[in-house]
């Protein structure tokens, strides 16, 4: 089985969370913005630029990385390993509460542009996301919490 580098950015604006949706492939589900690292890429370069290429905002930081997953992609039909790194990285772009952002740069090279609808969600109350991308919603709620408690 194939095992490929995956990045995901938990995107935040104090207690909300960035997800999107494929315009054209609902059954996609909601997810946080990911995808594959290239070749000699570290994962904190990766998810800074997967992150600005999905979304389209460019005012990202990366606050802390919080862990990494290991998953196989069998139950989404795909004979793949994942190796998932998670980040937590703050916006201070200004956005819309919905926005939507074509995706130039896919890693299937299928050249055509993805149409993603963005919208912040609050973290204590998120839809449910698709294939563990909430992996490390838990332990972000907490990091959020201490952050607020800190102030």
């Amino acid at each position: 089985m194939q095992t490929k580098r995956k990045v995901f950015a938990y995107i935040t604006q104090g207690n909300d969370l960035l997800v999107f949706e494929h315009e054209d492939a609902p059954e996609a589900g909601i997810q946080v913005p990911a995808g594959t690292l290239e070749d000699g890429e570290t994962p904190e370069e990766g998810v800074l630029r997967e992150a600005k290429e999905e979304t389209g905002l460019q005012k990202l930081s990366i606050v802390r990385f919080l862990g990494e997953q290991i998953r196989d992609m069998s139950d989404y039909g795909k004979s793949e390993i994942h190796h998932r790194y998670f980040y937590h990285l703050i916006s201070e772009d200004d956005t819309h509460p919905l926005w939507r952002h074509y995706e130039h740069y896919s890693s299937d090279n299928s050249g055509k542009p993805y149409l993603f609808w963005f919208h912040w969600s609050d973290i204590n109350q998120l839809p449910e996301l698709i294939a563990d991308h909430d992996f490390y919603v838990k332990k972000l709620r907490g990091l959020l919490r201490s952050y607020k408690a800190e102030e």
